[in-house]
């Protein structure tokens, strides 16, 4: 099948066409998460705990206050706003001549406080520190943004699955070819490795190298590639058992290329269409696991944002009337593994030299 038609029967598969759609805006997303969120502070982690879990659609009138101690605001693209602004929710205020008073919000209804006339001044107030807050999925059980905490915590998923697959196809492709083009005593060792990993539960394997790495970010992607080698490994020593009975092997050995050209250059490359397919299932894999383990609470560690542990922190709600607090990062997660499930489903069948 040439590559033109290829392309064809891909876009006349629509469950492929929305999928890869979905993924390349998530994508998307996470580079520009924090142009995008609402709260664009690092990890979208300004709390407000006297508005938390309020429901999508919540307003309320914010105080924002600069800290003296802060010299200057840092800005990164990919790592958000450093600033120590401090934002107070109020429900009212009352301006006077030398001092202002608000009303904090949730507080008594006669009860207001004076704010520090050396930071602000009644002519500048309602210009300068006043503004309203709409939070458009309302807030987590710490008043954060959990529209911005979504945004934000798709950079995770995403990372992580990719530096898991590419972790695992380094560490599968390179034992897999190992083992099926030399064979004999190499071929058995690296079956034998196989087998063993093969035996261990994922999750549980994962859980051990995590935890012996220490809970963190990296840590994470680390433990998963390495746990999702094996099927790569198995489906590569099987591919290349077979292409190197094949004429043109034989032909560059005839020809005095050495094994490792006639492997990486000639071999390998025939190998890469099963290789996406199992890509795009390791993907939804790792992306799965990484969720439990933030479940599990040795995953991203707070206040990263994380889906799974954006769940972990809420599942309680679903039981207290605010369930969409647990069901939007649950939803987040499933329409990310159904993506790239159907993706990887549509490309075994695109690249099935018998179809």
């Amino acid at each position: 099948m040439n590559r033109i038609a290829v392309y064809k029967k891909f876009f006349k598969d629509p469950g492929a066409v929305i999928s890869l759609s979905y993924v390349i805006f998530l994508v998307f997303v996470a580079v520009f998460a924090y142009q995008i969120a609402p709260d664009n502070s690092s990890n979208a982690n300004q709390m407000h705990l006297s508005i938390h879990s309020r429901p999508p659609g919540f307003k309320t009138k914010m105080v924002i206050l600069e800290n003296p101690d802060q010299l200057e605001t840092k800005q990164s693209f990919f790592f958000g706003e450093s600033s120590l602004l401090t934002e107070i929710p109020i429900t009212g205020y009352i301006l006077q001549e030398e001092r202002i008073k608000v009303q904090p919000y949730g507080s008594p209804k006669d009860y207001f406080e004076d704010l520090d006339a050396q930071l602000i001044t009644s002519n500048s107030f309602e210009r300068d520190h006043l503004i309203e807050k709409k939070f458009l999925l309302g807030t987590d059980k710490y008043g954060r943004d959990l529209l911005s905490r979504l945004i934000i915590g798709t950079r995770i998923s995403l990372s992580i699955g990719f530096i898991a697959v590419i972790i695992s196809l380094i560490v599968g492709v390179t034992l897999g070819a190992l083992g099926g083009y030399f064979g004999g005593g190499v071929d058995k060792f690296i079956v034998w490795l196989i087998n063993v990993f093969w035996s261990i539960p994922t999750l549980l394997m994962v859980i051990a190298i995590t935890l012996a790495l220490g809970r963190g970010f990296w840590q994470v992607f680390i433990a998963v590639g390495l746990t999702m080698w094996v099927e790569v490994a198995r489906v590569v020593r099987g591919q290349v058992l077979s292409l190197k009975e094949k004429t043109f092997v034989q032909s560059a050995k005839v020809l005095g290329f050495n094994n490792s050209r006639i492997l990486f250059r000639h071999i390998i490359p025939l190998v890469i269409p099963p290789l996406i397919v199992i890509s795009a299932a390791n993907f939804a894999s790792a992306i799965l696991i990484e969720s439990g383990l933030s479940f599990l609470g040795i995953g991203a560690q707070p206040p990263v944002p994380s889906w799974g542990g954006m769940v972990k922190d809420h599942f309680r709600y679903l039981l207290l009337g605010k369930p969409y607090l647990t069901l939007l990062p649950g939803f987040a997660i499933m329409s990310l593994v159904l993506a790239f499930m159907t993706l990887g489903n549509s490309l075994r069948n695109l690249l099935d030299v018998k179809n």
